[in-house]
């Protein structure tokens, strides 16, 4: 595996190799509808958990976030989601909170300005914003004070690397992610980016030396797109070089898409390893 990924380059590459590389709803037959079946459970479980949804922690319109409480006194684990930091919001993603719910972990889900009206820098200092005020009130909530574990998918698993520099962060859970900005920057998803290098490497962990030395758990699915699955084998292999906690695992079968049911089940194996990541840093 790690032959054919060194050799995949995405530099030598044409701007439409770039771009068909990078489109995972183009590459997944079927993941519009399947988003929609998301969003509509969601909706049903917002219903059904309605007593600490929106609560506001920044001055923009998506500056929201959604508590679902499983326990008094649990844990919390906060998921961001994806959609290339440019598209979809918290509400799509709340039946993700199923999995790691049935094991007594409470689930918050951060919304966050988009691309192009938030730049990155802007972005990830939204997130920083949030833990900020969600720590703050976890007391409030009745939840344990100790801090979050932070997970995220696609766009969301770039934010949570780089939410782990936060203090009250415990340790992260990044589901097919983005990491070395720098293809992204080349592609067209940098037309409502407007990402210039400066900005790229600023927001890429490839592109740093070291990282926070909290742990990292890294999942792809063995079936996503091949730049894909080597920006999450690339990050998990820098955290390693530099000797930060990290794990890599591919999910066998999994697409973009599908990966995400290994944390709505509550026997997933994304569930599972966010169970392992709240056992280590009790």
């Amino acid at each position: 595996m790690s032959a054919l990924f060194s050799a995949l380059d995405w530099r030598a590459m044409s701007r439409q190799e770039l771009d068909r590389g990078l489109n995972n709803g183009e590459a997944v037959k079927g993941s519009s509808e399947m988003v929609a079946g998301w969003e509509r459970r969601s909706g049903e479980m917002r219903k059904r958990l309605p007593d600490h949804i929106e609560l506001r922690y920044g001055p923009r319109e998506r500056n929201r976030i959604d508590f679902l409480k499983a326990a008094d006194r649990a844990p919390t684990l906060l998921f961001i989601h994806g959609g290339y930091w440019q598209a979809r919001a918290k509400e799509v993603f709340t039946i993700v909170a199923e999995g790691p719910m049935a094991h007594g972990i409470n689930v918050a889900l951060i919304g966050y300005t988009l691309a192009p009206d938030a730049t990155l820098d802007e972005i990830v200092a939204e997130i920083h914003a949030g833990i900020d005020f969600l720590t703050g009130q976890l007391p409030t909530l009745g939840a344990a004070a100790e801090g979050l574990v932070v997970s995220g998918w696609s766009a969301g698993g770039h934010l949570t690397s780089m939410a782990l520099s936060h203090p009250k962060v415990r340790a992260g859970m990044a589901i097919s992610g983005i990491y070395d900005l720098e293809p992204v920057r080349h592609s067209y998803l940098n037309e409502k980016l407007q990402a210039d290098e400066a900005i790229s490497r600023r927001n890429s962990p490839m592109m740093m030396a070291g990282g926070p030395s909290k742990p990292l758990s890294l999942v792809v699915g063995s079936a996503e797109l091949p730049l894909l699955r080597k920006q999450t084998a690339d990050f998990a292999g820098h955290r390693a070089r530099h000797g930060l906690p990290v794990t890599y695992e591919e999910i066998p079968g999994a697409d973009h898409f599908t990966i995400l049911h290994e944390m709505m089940s509550t026997q997933g194996r994304i569930t599972t390893l966010i169970r392992q990541l709240f056992e280590r840093t009790v």
